[in-house]
């Protein structure tokens, strides 16, 4: 890998990340074309992924700066100086619970499936095409049944846990992260722009931990031209990312997910034909 292609791997890694058409997919497909993918060399990918999502979370904490600093300021103060029942928690604290809660499912299932994850079924280009179809009709039908009436402070206990199964939905390549989110907020009735903004809060714990593990064991595998490939990657997926989150959040103010979705199948049936005539 060179500096290039770095830089143009955590662009996509930034845009693709928080539009709901799956990072994990086009990354895949973009190391595929570039041939920096092969079966020797899968953990090794996925740790490469990982790692600069990293980029992509400082993306998050910089752009919902305000927020973060009030739910961990409310969190704190309500659970371990006032000891408040949930119910008589602020609106922030109460977001944080549900962010902790939500998070929880990823964790326990990618613990559980990491190695089939890191595997190199998880890089087939057919997989990540059905999914990017798949996860569009789902999408579609959320937006069709979807009554849009919940902001963030409407967020219930079960909403927040099934949204977060959702989000373990998004280890599968061509599912999306915010794709999955995003369509679990939809179906629990919220608003298009709340479920955004949930998604992208909820990804912090998940990004986070899955990041700074797969950076501690790739470690073994970076040399120093790898490294600075890595930091470069990294800190572009933060600035695309910080351009993505901004606005897919003023866009879904005045409009549907029906263009990714139609982005989407259009990717995957395309994926699926270039695979037929052996061209990818």
């Amino acid at each position: 890998m060179n500096i290039i292609e770095a830089i143009f791997l955590g662009i996509i890694q930034g845009l693709t990340e928080f539009l709901p058409i799956s990072s994990t997919g086009h990354l895949t497909i973009a190391g595929k074309v570039m041939h920096l993918i092969s079966t020797k060399n899968s953990h090794q990918w996925t740790a490469f992924i990982a790692v600069i999502q990293l980029g992509t979370l400082v993306a998050v904490l910089l752009y919902f700066r305000k927020d973060i600093i009030l739910i961990i300021k409310d969190f704190i103060t309500d659970n371990m100086f006032s000891r408040k029942k949930y119910s008589l928690q602020s609106s922030n604290s109460k977001l944080g619970w549900l962010i902790i809660l939500g998070s929880i499912p990823v964790a326990v299932i990618g613990l559980l499936f990491k190695d089939f994850i890191e595997g190199s079924f998880t890089k087939e280009l057919d997989v990540i095409a059905i999914s990017l179809i798949a996860l569009a009709i789902i999408l579609a039908l959320a937006e069709k049944i979807a009554n849009f009436k919940k902001d963030v402070k409407d967020i219930t206990i079960l909403d927040s846990i099934i949204i977060g199964f959702a989000q373990a939905l998004a280890l599968i390549p061509g599912s999306s992260r915010s794709g999955t989110t995003i369509t679990g907020g939809l179906f629990m009735g919220l608003n298009r722009e709340a479920a955004a903004r949930f998604s992208f809060l909820l990804s912090i714990p998940a990004v986070l931990a899955s990041g700074l593990l797969e950076f501690y064991e790739s470690l073994k595998f970076l040399d120093s031209s790898m490294f600075v490939n890595l930091l470069i990657s990294t800190i572009v997926s933060s600035i695309s990312g910080y351009i993505a989150i901004g606005f897919l959040l003023r866009y879904l103010r005045k409009n549907s997910t029906f263009i990714f979705i139609y982005y989407r199948i259009t990717a995957g049936i395309l994926i699926l034909i270039l695979l037929y005539l052996n061209i990818l």
